[in-house]
């Protein structure tokens, strides 16, 4: 199968099957309390939203990450995204480019984004396994190919374990990944559905990587993905596999939690369902969230769907700043913050201080 007809698979079944996370795990975020502020003490007309990323200004720390790209049916989707992400001044991400390299004519199933949003940071996107058969002057190539701001390198290696093509190789990938991020072109490591630990994340940091997008566990399962794929074709195995390992994977609050640990600049994606998640992730330290997946069918539409579909975010996100005192996106990272349940159990068992996140904060302003 080329990799242009397995793009296709995976939307198609996206659009019509179940592929979320289940489970206990599956809505860490309904751990995380931000605590209301009765006494604002600021007039909601001031708060400003807005924020930088890779060098560009953005309406609120938000984008629609990387969905797709690399079939021609595919094209209207991202135009679709992408008119939407340009419209309502919030980033977005575009599918791995990898099709686009084995075929030349699928290149403006990519290039089509940034014709469509002349301004917003697009972000590029290509496997980890790719970026170290091809070497880091690949991500030039890709940049121009769609004039990325930066390109994501995605590790999916719990995807590859399950998909019945999947290349299981990921030996020597920190290296490339060091040599990637001393070059030109800005990269972000990002997971794909199963978060970034510690100390994966120190061993990033090690070779010179500065951004990672967690894409933590609790949204779209690439093994759930793989499951569907791996049952149509009769392969009894790989479907059981894909069951077993279905929602495998850190918890994204827990992924920010850690990767922040070590000081790196992070993304969270990975079940990110209103702004209230967004605002939440930026008060456990991230500088910008992401969302795909609620998304996608909007997309099949047009563009207008998908202003519809993003918009509630924004206004969510206005409302807990409101609520929490906070003129300023960036000024959610000091909001008080509680910690209940698997979450709370999961970060303990993990040696962070919970106190960090609770009232403590207001004591240390």
């Amino acid at each position: 199968m080329t990799t242009s007809s397995r793009k296709l698979d995976h939307i198609r079944i996206c659009l019509d099957n179940p592929v979320e996370s289940e489970g206990v795990v599956a809505r860490s975020f309904d751990d995380l309390v931000l605590v209301h502020k009765a006494l604002p003490e600021i007039d909601e007309a001031d708060i400003d939203t807005s924020c930088r990323f890779l060098g560009r200004k953005l309406s609120a720390p938000l984008m629609i990450s990387a969905m797709t790209g690399g079939h021609p049916s595919v094209k209207e989707i991202n135009v679709n995204l992408a008119l939407a992400a340009s419209e309502l001044g919030i980033a977005m991400g575009v599918g791995s480019q990898r099709a686009a390299l084995e075929e030349e004519s699928l290149k403006d199933t990519f290039s089509a984004v940034r014709d469509a949003a002349p301004d917003i940071p697009i972000i590029g996107n290509i496997g980890a396994v790719q970026l170290k058969r091809s070497g880091p002057g690949i991500l030039d190539q890709l940049a121009e190919m769609i004039d990325a701001d930066a390109i994501a390198v995605h590790l999916n290696f719990l995807q590859e374990s399950i998909q019945p093509e999947g290349d299981r190789d990921a030996s020597g990938v920190v290296k490339v990944l060091g040599e990637a991020a001393n070059g030109s072109v800005p990269i972000i490591v990002k997971e794909t559905g199963a978060g970034i630990s510690r100390e994966t994340a120190a061993s990033l940091a090690d070779v010179g990587v500065k951004m990672i997008d967690v894409s933590g566990q609790g949204g779209l399962s690439w093994a759930g993905v793989e499951t569907y794929r791996a049952a149509e074709i009769g392969d009894c195995d790989l479907e059981e596999m894909g069951r077993l390992f279905w929602s495998w994977g850190i918890p994204t609050p827990v992924s920010i939690v850690e990767c922040r640990s070590i000081g790196l600049d992070v993304i969270s994606s990975g079940g990110i369902r209103s702004g209230l998640d967004v605002a939440k992730s930026l008060s456990l330290g991230a500088s910008l969230a992401g969302t795909a997946l609620p998304m996608l069918k909007p997309a099949t539409k047009d563009a207008k769907a998908v202003v519809r579909a993003m918009s509630p975010y924004l206004r969510a996100l206005r409302i807990c700043m409101f609520l929490t005192g906070c003129r300023r996106a960036g000024e959610l990272k000091g909001v008080p913050l509680v910690v209940l349940g698997r979450t709370r159990e999961w970060l303990g068992a993990r040696g962070y201080d919970l106190n960090e996140f609770s009232a403590y904060r207001e004591l240390t302003k």
